[in-house]
């Protein structure tokens, strides 16, 4: 039988490899699409000194690149389909490495349980989840006012990222919410009020925050 310190020397080493030693806060931000997470990260960014880590962007960024990598991504997205763990997981890895800071908002992931699974499986644990609520009467309405040239903002597309969202987001929020780690929000209320809500969230879990200079 393996000796516990040992088993949790190798867990550490693993810890290690996969962030090349690095040392991290993570903190999870989910939400339906046109939920307003992306603006609230964005906030978080300013007033906490977090990096923002998109999932959705990383992979576009990657599609964008040309690469065989990106082509079958691309195909998966406009199917309607999740991307498999390993792909976006190395992904966020390459980009937390890259990064000189050691505190990451990671936006739109784990969007499933596999996702999750995987996650916790490279021995990296969230602080916490921030979960932005909104209905979707709410965020299709948001969704069908921007413009931001996406392929993926038109009605039969939207209804389908809503119904991958129930279906496979939530029970991971579910999840997580079991063990005490979800912070809900409610993501339909003017984007300043939900800030306010956030940062009394951050001011609580990130105490370094809070003795960062008024702006005001």
């Amino acid at each position: 039988m393996m000796d516990a310190s040992v088993a949790v020397t190798e867990q550490e080493n693993v810890t290690e490899n996969i962030l090349g030693g690095k040392k991290v806060a993570v903190v999870f931000v989910l939400g339906g699409p046109g939920s307003g997470k992306g603006t609230q990260c964005s906030n978080i960014v300013e007033h906490f000194g977090f990096t923002h880590l998109s999932a959705g962007e990383l992979l576009r960024t990657e599609i964008k690149s040309g690469s065989e990598n990106g082509a079958m991504i691309d195909n998966i997205i406009k199917e309607g389909r999740i991307v498999p763990s390993e792909i976006t997981i190395k992904l966020l890895q390459e980009a937390m490495i890259k990064s000189e800071n050691d505190k990451f908002l990671i936006d739109g992931f784990p969007r499933n349980e596999e996702n999750r699974a995987a996650f916790e499986n490279i021995n990296l644990s969230p602080d916490f989840v921030l979960f932005f609520d909104c209905s979707e009467e709410e965020m299709g309405r948001r969704l069908l006012g921007r413009n931001q040239g996406r392929a993926d903002d038109n009605i039969e597309t939207i209804r389908k990222r809503f119904g991958v969202f129930e279906e496979s987001s939530l029970p991971v929020v579910e999840y997580y919410d079991s063990k005490d780690m979800v912070k809900k929000i409610n993501a339909a209320k003017p984007i300043a009020e939900v800030f306010e809500d956030v940062k009394t969230v951050f001011q609580m879990y990130c105490p370094k925050a809070t003795q960062m200079p008024s702006r005001e």
